[in-house]
């Protein structure tokens, strides 16, 4: 089951569009890396899924039901989200936060404990958040978020300003999460961040989805450039610019955007010109290259 579903989910701010026509899907139990550039409509998107911003076009489902004013009051008691800068009272301690928010939502004293268990924060509630570093905010942010054992959770950015350390502590709890049922989307603007734990990936630029599917589909789907090695590689140059951007680079020549058949078109080409073929491989690329070129408006 779809725990998320959108269809043709928009948003416009007088003629400017923010999210433009949103389809999206995110299955049950998994980390969903929601990715994009600053500015490509990340936020929005999630505050429309928190009834936090009104769409203006589009449907949302939650937990397979639609998501409206007579019903959200519900689904949402099962969503908890941690949006923009952490919550948090400076003045009062960890664990006093943390009270504000069990009396205020009606909470059992044992979800509160589990939830500071989980992040692991249980030895820094008797110190006031304003000496929190700012991962512990975090921490504290998404026990608030977890003490309602939500089944689903959203996360803005948790990540940013944090150290390697914070960053992997984060990524650790995200898994973790995942492991015990609890549906995770996360948002970054950097893949690195979160390449090693979402199941699923989905990337926004300018507003619209324009990958969504799993890590190995995102590499899979891309064409990384071929590169031919040759004992002439000024004769195999000039034979492929007449058809195809190619680029060389002393005893290799760098042809983009094509598939194998075209490859083995282009070889049999070079062999007939006599510039001697001797390799024929595909570049390596890693994840974040995929995401650079589909968001620098590169398509898959």
């Amino acid at each position: 089951m779809d725990i998320v579903n959108t269809q043709g989910l928009g948003k416009r701010y007088g003629s400017t569009t923010v999210v433009d026509d949103l389809n999206l899907r995110i299955p049950e139990g998994c980390v969903y890396g929601f990715l994009g550039p600053n500015g490509s409509g990340k936020s929005t998107t999630m505050k429309m899924l928190l009834s936090l911003v009104t769409p203006s076009s589009g449907q949302i489902s939650l937990f397979g039901r639609p998501l409206t004013r007579e019903t959200r009051r519900d689904q949402l008691a099962q969503v908890g989200s941690l949006i923009e800068a952490p919550p948090g009272y400076g003045h009062l301690t960890g664990g006093e936060n943390l009270r504000v928010v069990q009396r205020s939502l009606g909470l059992r004293a044992d979800q509160i404990d589990r939830a500071v268990r989980t992040v692991r924060l249980q030895d820094q509630l008797d110190k006031k958040v304003r000496n929190y570093s700012l991962g512990m905010k975090q921490r504290l942010g998404i026990a608030m978020a977890l003490a309602r054992e939500p089944r689903l959770l959203v996360l803005d950015e948790p990540t940013n300003g944090l150290d390697p350390a914070g960053i992997e502590e984060i990524r650790e709890l995200l898994r973790h999460l995942a492991s015990h049922g609890v549906t995770v989307m996360v948002s970054s603007h950097l893949l690195g961040e979160i390449d090693r734990t979402a199941d699923v990936l989905g990337i926004l630029s300018g507003g619209r989805m324009i990958f969504q599917g799993s890590r190995s589909d995102l590499t899979s789907a891309a064409t990384p450039d071929v590169l031919i090695d040759t004992v002439d590689p000024d004769r195999a140059g000039a034979v492929l610019r007449e058809k195809l951007p190619a680029r060389v680079d002393g005893h290799t020549v760098r042809v983009a955007g094509i598939d194998d058949r075209t490859t083995a078109r282009v070889v049999e080409d070079l062999v007939g010109a006599g510039a001697g073929v001797y390799g024929v491989r595909r570049d390596e690329q890693s994840l974040e290259d995929v995401f650079m070129n589909l968001t620098s408006g590169g398509r898959l």
